[in-house]
C-alpha cells in the first residue's frame, strides 16, 4: 500500500513536466492554448548620452511602460559569447603588418581577449527581452507590433524573440544562469 504523503515521480527530466508543447515561429506554444512571446531589445548605451538625452529616454520608456496594460515579464539573459574567431583576425592581422608600433597595439588587445578567455571572466552578452503569454494569435500580433513601435518612440531597436532567444530564455531559467560544458571524455 502506498502512503498518501508520497510524492509520484513520473520522470526526471525537465521536459516530462515542463507544459510546453512545442517552439516555433518566435512563440513557445504551452499545453494551455497559450502562446509566450515577446521582443529582444537591443541594447543601448545611456551613460554616453548627454544628460538631457538620458533623461528624455529614461522618460520615455517610463511613458512606454505605463502603457503596457496586460501582464508581461523582462527578462535580463546573459548569452556566452566565443571571441575565438575574432582573437584569429587579429593574430592574422598581427602576422601581416610590417609597422612594430602597430603590432604592439595588436599585441595589446590578443592580451587583453586572451585575459578575458581566462577563467577570471566570463565573455557574455547580455540581452533584454520583454515576454507576455496570450492564447488569440491576432491579438498577439497586435501586442508584437504595438511593443515594437513603442520602444522605437524611445529610440530603442527591437525585434520579435526567435526561436534560438527563447530556448536560451528557457535554458537560463531553468538552470539558474549556470552554462554547463560538455567535454571530451579521455581514456
Amino acid at each position: 500500500m502506498k502512503d498518501s504523503t508520497q510524492e509520484v515521480v513520473k520522470s526526471k527530466y525537465t521536459d516530462s513536466w515542463l507544459p510546453v508543447k512545442q517552439i516555433m515561429n518566435g512563440m513557445i506554444q504551452l499545453e494551455s492554448g497559450y502562446y509566450v512571446t515577446g521582443v529582444k531589445v537591443h541594447p543601448k548605451n545611456i551613460f554616453i548620452m548627454d544628460q538631457t538625452a538620458q533623461d528624455s529616454m529614461v522618460y520615455n520608456l517610463r511613458n512606454f511602460y505605463n502603457t503596457i496594460d496586460y501582464e508581461f515579464w523582462l527578462i535580463i539573459a546573459d548569452r556566452p559569447v566565443d571571441i575565438n574567431l575574432y582573437l584569429a583576425e587579429l593574430q592574422q592581422l598581427y602576422n601581416n603588418t610590417p609597422d612594430n608600433n602597430i603590432r604592439k597595439l595588436i599585441l595589446q588587445d590578443i592580451n587583453k581577449a586572451n585575459q578575458f578567455m581566462s577563467i577570471e571572466y566570463n565573455v557574455v552578452d547580455t540581452e533584454y527581452y520583454l515576454i507576455f503569454q496570450e492564447k488569440k494569435l491576432e491579438v498577439l500580433q497586435k501586442k508584437l507590433h504595438n511593443l515594437i513601435s513603442g520602444l522605437a518612440n524611445c529610440g530603442l531597436q527591437s525585434t520579435q524573440t526567435s526561436n534560438a532567444d527563447l530556448r536560451i530564455i528557457l535554458d537560463n531559467l531553468l538552470n539558474g544562469g549556470e552554462q554547463i560544458n560538455f567535454g571530451t571524455v579521455m581514456s
